[in-house]
């Protein structure tokens, strides 16, 4: 699937519930499915800064994509990373690099969340963003 069918999905996931309680449910219910971060990785080189909880990233490249595996201290955040993780993984690092993330606007995401976990999405997205950067850096 493409970013965007793949953000799509979110959407209309997102969409048939009207309560911003329930979201927050699907949001803890999606982290469950997160794929877990090796403990190995759990370490400060891969620990977001920027985020309230505690949320370690990884990506590794197979075959021109990226993959991405997570950990958080948090259950919603660790929804949040699942998603993120759920539109780039399997991803070429220049598609990830375009990718349009209006979704997180049409599912009402940022404005549904404390200012402290708003900016911990934003620099979430931004270090998925430097490690597809990175990741084109290998390819070439």
């Amino acid at each position: 699937m493409t970013i965007k069918e793949i953000q799509d999905s979110i959407v209309e996931d997102f969409s048939m519930l009207d309560d911003w309680m329930d979201r927050y449910s699907m949001l803890i219910e999606m982290g469950k499915e997160c794929p877990m971060i090796d403990t190995q990785y759990r370490n400060d080189e891969h620990l977001i800064n920027g985020c309230q909880s505690r949320v370690w990233l990884r990506a590794e490249m197979k075959d021109g994509k990226m993959y991405f595996t997570a950990d958080s201290d948090a259950v919603i955040t660790k929804g949040i990373i699942y998603l993120l993780i759920k539109v780039f993984s399997g991803q070429t690092p220049s598609d990830i690099l375009a990718a349009d993330m209006s979704f997180l606007d049409e599912i009402g995401l940022k404005e549904h969340l404390s200012p402290t976990r708003s900016n911990g999405l934003l620099s979430m997205v931004k270090q998925m963003m430097i490690y597809a950067k990175s990741g084109i850096q290998v390819i070439r």
